[in-house]
Formats: C-alpha cells, sequence, structure tokens
C-alpha cells in the first residue's frame, strides 16, 4: 500500500471507533447509566476523581477520541509491521496495553489539575 491509502485507511478506522465509542456513551449517559462507563469508572478509582464534579458528556467525547487514536495507531501499526502473524500479535499487545497505561495516565492527570479531584475532609 501507499503512503495515502496507510493515511486514509487510519482516519477511516479512527472515525469508525470514534463514533462507535462515543455514540455508545452517549446512550448509556441518556439512560443515566454514566456511571457505568468503564473508562470512567478507572479514571475516578485511581486517580480518585470526584464523580459529581465530571462532566459526563465531554469527559466522554476526550474518550472516545483518546480510544479511537490507541486503537486506529495499533491497527496501522500491525499493518504496517510485515512478519508473521504471532509477532504482529505480541506487538499488537504491547503496544495497545503500552499506549493505554500511558493515554489514561496522561488524562487522568489533567483531570486532576482541571479540579476534579474528591475534596479529604475531615469528618
Amino acid at each position: 500500500m501507499t503512503k495515502e491509502m496507510y493515511v486514509i485507511f487510519y482516519v477511516v478506522v479512527y472515525l469508525i471507533v470514534f463514533l462507535v465509542t462515543y455514540i455508545m456513551d452517549l446512550i448509556k449517559i441518556k439512560k443515566k447509566k454514566q456511571k457505568k462507563i468503564g473508562e470512567i469508572q478507572y479514571l475516578t478509582s485511581k486517580f480518585k476523581l470526584d464523580s459529581n464534579k465530571i462532566n459526563y458528556k465531554r469527559v466522554s467525547l476526550v474518550i472516545a477520541l483518546l480510544n479511537a487514536f490507541i486503537i486506529s495507531t495499533v491497527t496501522l501499526v500491525i499493518s504496517l509491521v510485515n512478519t508473521n502473524m504471532t509477532l504482529q500479535l505480541v506487538i499488537g499487545f504491547v503496544l495497545l496495553f503500552a499506549l493505554i497505561y500511558s493515554i489514561y495516565e496522561i488524562y487522568g492527570r489533567i483531570l486532576i489539575k482541571k479540579g476534579y479531584k474528591k475534596k479529604v475532609g475531615k469528618k
């Protein structure tokens, strides 16, 4: 494939993943099941964020963008590597988990700086 085809492939995968994940999250928010969005649960528990302060629509939009970036990047890298299937799977899993951990870590710290952290008070 040419470079232009790889760019088109990346953009198409990105848009499909973004639209699917964002629409699924919006459906959960509309049905008042926003506390069941897995990524938001992970961020609130790991970074001790206040779930009452979170704007679920905005956070789910960013999460959909991040997920689309992660999945489309891993898909592109795997398609660029011309080795056997086993090595492609290993590279894909390592890259997938590395991107998930690092990107969600960065986003969690951004949310803390924006003031979504729980206030620790005396009881």
